[in-house]
């Protein structure tokens, strides 16, 4: 149940720097990469922090390679990379879609020479500039004060005035999901008659999807977006009581949308050797297997695509069943974002 990744379109991305969470992974301090030449630093949509530090740990361990971390929302990072073009500081870019085929487009990546063999065609791009690191699928999160057997009508109800925030299409990979899944649910116009019904109950706009998730589980919101690897690590990692669901359609029908994590090496890398170190290191099977128990991942690798996730019942597979996994045609996204932000902001007075 994987969607193809294609080429992307052109959101207008603000960086805003205050929200962007850098960590210094195994000796390495600051958000920039080290002179040194044994640093490789990557910036990448949050989600899988501590996934990667213990990762990136081990890389160390073993090669002598420190890695240094930066995380922030999907568009926040890409725009990061592209502000930084005369002097580049990243090494590895991981983000969803369609901002990592933004990056592409737009000239931000490159060629890494990763052995990408295990992955299918359809989870890569075919001129190497970027590979799915880990399969991810967009969800919902509710405090567990409410029943989240809702559906997409039960969300405009005024009893959720308020008490609905969803990451903003166009800046976070997650918010730009709810749009895209929303315009197959309903059509483009039906997406933007419910949005815009939503606005009445929706707090405001969010850059980071990760930020709503301690929001819910406080009850200072009912509802938020979310997806799936994030909010199930968070119940593992850190104890939240949210319920994770998919509304439904009238009908009944529950459905959600592939936003899988990918990763490309960010052109003019200062490390580009020692990330095509990491990078391939990720992608290997060792590290691979770690994605279910660990992360709550689905492994890229079609060779591991069925390894059990944590023991316990939690995993990917278990909260999929039932659920419809909807196929947009990237490529289609990819030329209609830009209007389709545009339209979204001036519908919903975002």
């Amino acid at each position: 149940m994987r969607i193809s990744i294609s080429r992307l379109a052109r959101a207008a991305l603000i960086l805003a720097s205050a929200t962007t969470v850098a960590a210094g992974v195994a000796a390495c301090g600051g958000t920039g990469t080290s002179s040194d030449g044994d640093t490789v630093t990557v910036y990448s949509a949050d989600g899988v922090g501590d996934w990667y530090k213990k990762q990136f740990a081990t890389f160390e361990e073993q090669t002598g390679i420190a890695v240094n971390l930066v995380e922030a929302g999907s568009g926040e990072v890409v725009n990061r990379v592209d502000k930084e073009q005369a002097n580049p500081q990243a090494d590895v870019l991981v983000t969803l879609p369609p901002f990592i085929q933004k990056a592409n487009k737009s000239g931000l990546l490159q060629d890494s020479g990763v052995d990408t063999g295990a992955v299918a065609a359809t989870d890569k791009d075919p001129g190497g500039k970027y590979v799915t690191l880990a399969g991810n699928y967009l969800s919902f999160i509710a405090n567990p004060s409410i029943d989240a057997k809702l559906t997409w009508d039960d969300l405009l109800k005024p009893e959720f005035k308020g008490k609905v925030q969803y990451s903003t299409p166009g800046q976070a990979g997650d918010g730009t999901a709810v749009l895209i899944l929303l315009q197959q649910l309903f059509g483009k116009q039906g997406a933007l008659d419910y949005l815009t019904k939503l606005q009445a109950n929706n707090v405001g706009p969010s850059a980071s999807t990760g930020k709503l998730q301690p929001k819910v589980d406080n009850g200072e919101l009912l509802v938020a977006n979310g997806d799936v690897q994030m909010n199930l690590a968070n119940i593992k990692e850190k104890g939240s009581k949210f319920t994770v669901f998919f509304p439904a359609t009238a009908d009944g029908k529950r459905s959600t949308v592939a936003v899988p994590y990918v990763m490309g090496m960010a052109k003019g890398a200062p490390h580009r050797d020692s990330a095509k170190k990491l990078m391939d290191y990720l992608l290997s099977e060792e590290v691979q297997k770690t994605l279910g128990p660990d992360a709550m991942a689905v492994p890229a690798r079609t060779d591991l695509r069925d390894t059990p996730a944590v023991p316990g019942g939690i995993s990917p597979a278990a909260y999929l069943e039932g659920v419809t996994v909807v196929t947009p045609d990237w490529n289609k996204v990819l030329d209609e974002l830009d209007g389709d932000v545009a339209a979204y902001q001036k519908a919903t007075g975002s």
